[in-house]
């Protein structure tokens, strides 16, 4: 036997080690450490099967009946949304439903699980990520199963969260979305102007789902996840059934990183009616009726208080895999068209549009205009921009087959939307699509008496205010349309209904001529104002005197004809100092189409009946007294 003199030194990265033994103890090493690896491993793996089986617990001893209905009315609602589960899969879940094999359903459905969702007896909920692949389509909603463990036995909604989730905005006026009656654009508002909010979330509660748990120890639900972005994108998705039931220790949300496969560009060929390509008003819905792209995700080009885009020929639009109805127009001039389209799984796709007319203006020697038209304010978002730029407002202009469209600066963002001024028309007009920046008084300045339109200015800053909207400004109006039609300009009020509150025009009209203050007007005191009708057709019950009820009926009546003899309170916001521009011979016109009908239209007339040749214009102050489309009011 041969002997090995030992010795020892210090190695780096090993310590010390005796020669002689040196490569024995490296074998043995080795040998050591891949065995404890193996060991290990199947530890890690024992584990990680003791995991998946934690996360998605089993509920026994539970009526197969209901659990199964809730089962089928599932896979009916994955099948609407192109998601269904198919093959082996879905037979034995279906054959386990009409079982009511409740064991038999958990063990073939979990594996397709997301999201587990706990609720315990005191309503507190947890959330654990299932063991499904969290994989989403850019620009789609993509259904996943949650399933609900029903401890409590509550039967509310189960709402889902996250702080990736909401609006993009942030910005526009309340009592404008709520004109809209689209109030649940404004909630969660970006004020932070957050680049994160690439998600929405929402669970499908349409039949064949329904709007509330059942109260049922076990059931699954369907969430729906849209992403704006393609790519890895980690988000935190947390569930309620009731703000502050979260439980605690953010138990009740889970991070999930998913797979976001990306949208298909969808590339678009649009032709006029005469051939050439152009711009056309584009409505996307799915089966379940969800507009595409999703409003609260939407930023110039496209408006999130629209539910229609506009793009022209050669442009695209990102969409998911699956069929849609498209709708089609421009103004009011074309036919509405109505298209079912079918997205494929996979790029090139292409949709080919032809629009027509039902009449065309320019044969009859017409050109169609709104000059009423706003790039900020209102609707508009104030972040993550001051409003939208000229080439956005361009691509409403022409895709609603305008002429010539005045987009008008006032007093939400104007130093920002100031500089797109110009003395003549923007840059980006075309011959048959003229876009010019002008001023309306509104929001600062001269609006104490009306707002006005200050068209085709050749400078935009009154003399004194330096360019801001604080200094300088007269607080009434004919000073500033002097000014405008110095430099050849057009004027005019716009939003111009004065209406009339007939309880309040009553109670006005007898205090200014009640002399002996008795609380009526004999002849002599009613007919010393400008009655509404005759004495005797107001006196309603014969005693020869007018109270406020009679004048209020009266004025409810006629204030709804033209012409009529309704005084108005002149204490709206247009057209209050008409009578004395007009007057002056400083007014050019009055505004039409976005407020009420009878109160616009008498204005003018009884203008022309004193003589003033005052033209009429249509308008649609777009988009605060009407935001769906610009040139709904036209002239």
């Amino acid at each position: 036997m041969n002997r090995i003199t030992p010795y020892c030194r210090w190695r780096l990265g090993t310590g010390f080690v005796c020669g002689g033994f040196e490569a024995h103890l490296r074998q043995r090493t080795v040998a050591f450490f891949a065995s404890l690896r193996s060991v290990v491993t199947v530890f890690l793996l024992l584990a990680s099967i003791h995991l998946l089986a934690a996360e998605v617990p089993k509920v026994a001893e539970l009526d197969g009946q209901p659990v199964g209905a809730n089962v089928e009315r599932m896979l009916l609602a994955l099948d609407i949304f192109g998601h269904p589960l198919v093959g082996e899969a879905r037979d034995g879940i279906v054959e386990a439903a009409r079982k009511r094999d409740v064991n038999a359903l958990q063990e073939l459905l979990d594996p397709h699980v997301l999201f587990v969702v706990s609720i315990n007896p005191e309503l507190r909920v947890k959330v654990a990520r299932g063991p499904a692949a969290a994989t989403l389509h850019q620009s789609g909603f993509t259904p996943v199963l949650v399933k609900v463990l029903n401890d409590a036995k509550v039967s509310q909604p189960l709402n889902i969260e996250s702080p990736q989730a909401g609006p993009v905005y942030a910005g526009a006026a309340e009592g404008i979305i709520q004109r809209q009656q689209q109030t649940e654009l404004n909630r969660n508002e970006n004020k932070r102007n957050d680049p994160g909010r690439f998600l929405e979330v929402e669970m499908f509660a349409s039949p064949p789902m329904t709007e509330r748990l059942s109260g049922l120890g076990l059931e699954y639900a369907v969430a729906l996840i849209y992403s704006g972005e393609a790519g890895q994108r980690e988000a935190t998705i947390g569930f309620n059934v009731g703000q502050g039931m979260q439980d605690l220790g953010f138990r009740g949300e889970t991070p999930v990183l998913f797979e976001v496969t990306p949208a298909i560009p969808v590339k678009l060929s649009i032709r006029d009616f005469d051939g050439q390509p152009t711009i056309a008003r584009l409505t996307f819905h799915d089966s379940q009726g969800r507009v595409y792209p999703p409003q609260a995700k939407r930023l110039a080009p496209d408006l999130f208080f629209q539910p229609h885009i506009y793009r022209g020929d050669g442009d695209t639009v990102l969409l998911p895999p699956g069929r849609f109805t498209l709708s089609y127009t421009r103004g009011p001039e074309y036919l509405e068209a109505e298209k079912d389209i079918v997205v494929p799984s996979q790029a090139p796709a292409r949709i080919d549009l032809q629009l027509e007319r039902w009449i065309d203006p320019m044969k009859h020697g017409f050109v169609s205009g709104d000059h009423h038209i706003h790039g900020a304010g209102c609707s508009h978002y104030q972040i993550p921009t001051e409003g939208v730029t000229p080439e956005d407002m361009f691509r409403q202009v022409k895709g609603e087959a305008l002429n010539v469209g005045c987009v008008l600066t006032w007093g939400p963002c104007f130093d920002y939307q100031r500089r797109f001024f110009s003395p003549v028309a923007a840059t980006i007009s075309e011959p048959l699509t003229v876009l010019k920046y002008d001023l309306e008084i509104s929001g600062f300045g001269s609006a104490a008496l009306g707002h006005v339109c200050l068209l085709d200015l050749k400078n935009q800053t009154y003399p004194g205010s330096d360019g801001t909207k604080l200094r300088g400004w007269p607080t009434w109006t004919v000073p500033v349309l002097r000014w405008t039609k110095e430099q050849g300009g057009v004027t005019g009020y716009p939003h111009s209904d004065l209406y009339v509150d007939p309880p309040a025009y009553a109670k006005r009209y007898v205090a200014r001529h009640d002399k002996n203050a008795d609380g009526f007007l004999d002849r002599g005191e009613a007919e010393a104002g400008l009655l509404p009708g005759a004495f005797d057709e107001i006196d309603g019950d014969g005693d020869q005197k007018l109270n406020a009820g009679e004048l209020s009926q009266w004025a409810e009546r006629e204030a709804n004809k033209l012409l009529n003899l309704v005084l108005p309170a002149l204490q709206g916001s247009g057209a209050m100092e008409i009578f004395v521009s007009t007057a002056e011979g400083v007014c050019d016109f009055i505004s039409a189409m976005n407020t009420g009908r009878v109160g616009e239209w008498n204005t003018w007339y009884h203008l022309m009946n004193c003589g003033f040749p005052l033209k009429v214009s249509g308008e649609t102050d777009f988009p605060c007294m009407s935001s769906r489309r610009v040139g709904q009011g036209r002239v």
